[in-house]
């Protein structure tokens, strides 16, 4: 598919240039490949740009895309859990620019931080139970050590980290998302200090698959974490120290982890719902957008958000463009890069802000 959809885009691209020479190339790149249909709501409407990533398969193969982050220079770093390349680095025209790999099987969580200048990805495989820190070429900095190697867990309980989070002062924040649902607090030299949380579907202060963890620091003057509680609906929002503030609750969204850019709270629903089916069910994928007021103002690929009497009502996939959306990343000028979970391989979708 990706050699065919190549093969037509080229084609197509070098009519035109014959025909109309003075167009630049990006302009009819762009004009070739971008969808006229418009998803989203309100202030967040986008064009879909499918064949954004145009690698071939053969030789850059992925099972899941995961998840992507974007560093100082502008490229896009993107997680996958194929062991031949658990990176993919691109630049915003989708070109392919490098790409590594850590030899993980179930690469799932990907965090990228400035530490005194010089950028670091921190990486978990549930899989495997592990979380490390690398630099941006590769190179492993440090590795955490299992919960129950320090004390923190009982000898059987299971750790399969999903993600992290980096406080203000360089502590490390890991998500047990498939695992025994903590939340784990550790410095920035991987000293435990705390844990949270636990597993209970009833209780507020439990999650549920707390699938992911991030830094909220919109109110400049009280930094946040935001965690995901994905099997409940929720965004549950703690302080540093682990203490329960408030909880989001997005009825009908079975989302991923909580992305801050700006003012608003970006996530991909990796799993959705019918009406009158309350399961989670496969294929049913879109993204939700949220205020700084952390009401919903966007869904692309999913039903318009409706709040009555204050409260948000169910929201469903209205158009099938994804299947399951486990990432999102914004860029400079909040386009969308949207990375997904069990959709055949395909590579990220990129949203143009219209």
């Amino acid at each position: 598919m990706s050699n065919r959809r190549s093969f037509m885009k080229n084609a197509t691209t070098a009519s035109l240039s014959l025909a109309m020479p003075h167009i630049p190339f990006e302009i009819l790149h762009k004009s070739t490949i971008l969808s006229d249909e418009i998803i989203g709501h309100g202030a967040f409407q986008y064009r879909i740009e499918r064949a954004w990533s145009d690698l071939n398969p053969d030789d850059h193969p992925v099972n899941s895309c995961h998840e992507m982050v974007m560093d100082r220079r502008r490229r896009m770093i993107m997680l996958t859990n194929h062991a031949k390349n658990n990176i993919i680095m691109y630049d915003q025209s989708g070109k392919y620019l490098d790409s590594w790999t850590l030899d993980f099987p179930g690469g799932h969580g990907l965090t990228i931080h400035d530490e005194g200048g010089e950028e670091y990805l921190y990486i978990t495989d549930p899989g495997l139970g592990k979380v490390v820190k690398c630099t941006l070429e590769g190179k492993l900095v440090m590795e955490l050590d299992h919960p129950a190697a320090i004390g923190a867990y009982e000898a059987h309980a299971p750790f399969k980290p999903t993600e992290t989070a980096i406080g203000p002062n360089g502590d490390i924040y890991v998500a047990d998302g498939y695992g025994a649902q903590f939340v784990l607090q550790f410095d920035a030299k991987g000293n435990f200090i705390r844990k949270f949380g636990g597993d209970s579907f009833l209780q507020p202060t439990k999650f549920k698959q707390v699938h992911g963890v991030a830094l909220d620091t919109r109110d400049a003057k009280n930094p946040t974490l935001l965690c995901s509680a994905r099997i409940k609906n929720a965004f549950k929002r703690f302080t540093l120290d682990g203490e329960l503030l408030e909880t989001y609750y997005l009825p009908g969204a079975f989302i991923s982890r909580p992305v801050i850019h700006g003012d608003e709270l970006y996530s991909g629903v990796c799993f959705g719902m019918e009406k009158n089916n309350y399961n989670m069910l496969m294929n049913r994928g879109f993204v939700t957008i949220l205020n700084k007021e952390n009401q919903v103002v966007s869904n692309p690929g999913g039903t318009k958000p409706n709040y009555e009497d204050g409260v948000l009502q169910l929201m469903l996939q209205e158009k099938p463009i994804f299947k399951h959306c486990h990432d999102v990343c914004i860029d400079q000028d909040k386009n969308l890069y949207v990375c997904q979970w069990n959709a055949g391989g395909v590579y990220p979708y990129k949203l143009h802000r219209v």
